[in-house]
């Protein structure tokens, strides 16, 4: 980074700017919001209804049965309970916090609700579904919410006869313990819910980043091409912890083979799986992960993914299994394996995270580049002194990661087309920092 330049001041004027969105003014109508309705009892909705307890509101804690409702409550109990014991809360917090949660088996119980969270399963047949149960149920005029990853939200608010009240609220796992939160704006989401939502984000404590409807919105599309050169690499030469030490002496917080292993493979198999119905003739696609599911190997929770874990979640091992697996696949391809030195895994990775950032920016799926980073700090563990991908590519310069990208989409594919944006910004000695400035969203 430029000498004297301050990552904590640069990030702390991107959550202002963040507040900022186009449309949305002080003279915006708000929506009230007292009381708050989460739709499943899981990690994620458990930790959904903390945040909103924690903050003062009154919490419906929904699942479809008992035992799934006990489940869920006795996670909520835990994590206070945790909380008391390391003195973070005093026993009358935790009580007054979990009273502000009740539990229920009915969608109608939340009726009364201002604000309805949809966290269930990833798939767009179970939210379509519910949204439609819901758009009997809920009041007129409350707010209709989706915490889907990756899904499109125009469809699921299409379920609903009320897709002005409908958008997406994207926490991070664990929900209660993650700032960042993706505000989803859809289509036909009216700026009176969005407004409220905005500010609803910082009554919770939580860095909120509007975005535009996509697969993946900001960060999870952006982290696509990152885990695909994960996977290409690992077929050229490269091994999981080759990858994961490398972006960790970096300054991620984990590496993406780790990462995956903690999230569950299985939940990025879904979304692969997706994708490869309309997957382009024109782009690599790597199976190493796949197999790795068709295996068993589902991560940390059943001992085995990218790593091996013989005494639990931290104990991950490297394991001559999937060595050899990558080593079978990448001869089943026709690939000649080689020595991959540390400046191209770096590059690999982290130029594709700028690549897709930058294509964001262009399609106005973000306003700012300082949004990007916002959501790359606070959800995903990218090294708050680095300010962020898009500030950290500032400071490599534009211009050279451009020629990189397209070197590397002449060497390789169309995962590496460069983004209009980025080579526009390059041609003109331009950076991500000065685009925000001159479209005046700083």
């Amino acid at each position: 980074m430029a000498s004297g330049w301050d990552a904590a001041a640069y990030l702390k004027r991107a959550e202002k700017a963040a507040l900022h969105v186009a449309g949305i003014d002080a003279s915006t109508p708000r929506r009230v919001i007292e009381s708050v309705g989460v739709i499943g009892a899981g990690t994620m909705g458990s930790g959904i209804a903390i945040v909103f307890a924690n903050a003062g509101f009154v919490v419906t804690l929904v699942e479809r049965d008992e035992a799934g409702l006990a489940k869920g409550l006795a996670r909520i109990r835990d994590v206070y309970e945790r909380a008391r014991a390391k003195g973070t809360l005093t026993e009358a917090e935790v009580k007054a916090r979990q009273d502000r949660i009740v539990g229920a088996t009915a969608l109608a119980a939340l009726g009364r609700a201002d604000l309805v969270i949809e966290a269930v399963f990833e798939d767009m047949e179970v939210k379509t579904d519910i949204f439609t149960r819901l758009d009997l149920i809920a009041r007129p005029g409350a707010i209709l919410a989706t915490n889907t990853s990756a899904l499109d939200v125009n469809a699921i608010a299409a379920a609903t006869k009320r897709p002005q009240d409908v958008l997406g609220l994207h926490f991070f796992s664990p929900a209660h313990v993650m700032r960042l939160l993706e505000i989803v704006r859809g289509a036909r989401t009216d700026v009176s819910v969005l407004a409220t939502v905005i500010d609803l984000a910082r009554r919770t404590g939580k860095v909120g980043v509007t975005v535009g409807v996509c697969d993946g919105f900001c960060a999870n599309r952006m982290l696509y091409p990152y885990l695909r050169q994960v996977d290409c690499l690992m077929e050229e030469g490269a091994l999981p912890q080759d990858i994961d030490r490398l972006l960790i002496g970096f300054g991620l917080a984990m590496g993406p083979c780790a990462m995956l292993d903690m999230a569950g493979q299985d939940v990025a198999w879904f979304v692969r799986q997706r994708q490869l119905r309309n997957w382009p003739a024109n782009m690599r696609y790597s199976r190493l992960a796949d197999l790795l599911c068709e295996r068993g190997r589902l991560g940390s929770k059943s001992g085995a993914g990218w790593y091996r874990y013989p005494s639990g979640p931290r104990s991950a091992e490297p394991d001559p299994d999937v060595e050899k697996m990558i080593v079978e696949e990448a001869k089943r391809l026709g690939i000649t394996r080689r020595t991959i030195g540390d400046d191209e895994i770096l590059d690999r990775t982290l130029y594709a995270l700028i690549n897709e950032g930058a294509r964001l920016l262009g399609e106005g799926i973000v306003e700012r580049s300082s949004d990007i980073d916002l959501c790359y700090v606070y959800g995903m563990g990218f090294p708050a002194g680095r300010g962020g991908p898009m500030a950290w590519a500032d400071s490599v310069g534009l211009s050279r990661i451009h020629d990189a990208v397209v070197a590397l989409h002449a060497q390789h594919d169309d995962n590496w087309a460069p983004a209009p944006l980025l080579a526009e910004l390059a041609r003109d000695g331009r950076s991500f920092a000065e685009f925000d400035r001159t479209v005046g969203l700083v």
